[in-house]
């Protein structure tokens, strides 16, 4: 069983930054790939960036230049730097990690999000 756990997040003016945190912890063997979506009212949760265990990532085309994911693969953790924040960035933004564990019975693919945490950019 694997949890993601979330920290960061908050209220900002235009302009502003914030930091979003997430630590995965628990039984497997690795993870592949760990990645940031968001969800605003109303609306489908997109895919904001995403990081692979090699350091490659790729980000959502509106938040090129402003936001910057990165991995600490000791620490099983990922972060996402959000600077020049907009008001259309405004969501709940959630932690997802696909991974793999090891055990008696094989190879067994995975993947899990986090709770899920706020971000409000003013105007």
């Amino acid at each position: 069983q694997v949890q993601l756990v979330e920290s960061g997040g908050g209220s900002v003016q235009a302009g502003g930054s914030l930091r979003l945190s997430c630590a995965a912890s628990g039984t497997f063997s690795a993870i592949n790939v760990m990645a940031w979506y968001r969800q605003a009212p109303g609306k489908q949760r997109d895919l904001v960036a995403t990081i692979t265990a090699g350091g490659s990532t790729n980000y959502l085309d509106s938040v090129k230049g402003r936001f910057t994911i990165s991995r600490d693969n000791a620490k099983n953790s990922v972060s996402l730097q959000m600077d020049s924040l907009k008001p259309e960035d405004t969501a709940v933004y959630y932690c997802f990690a696909a991974g793999f564990s090891v055990d008696i019975r094989g190879r067994n693919s995975w993947q899990d999000w986090g709770q899920g945490t706020q971000v409000t950019v003013s105007s």
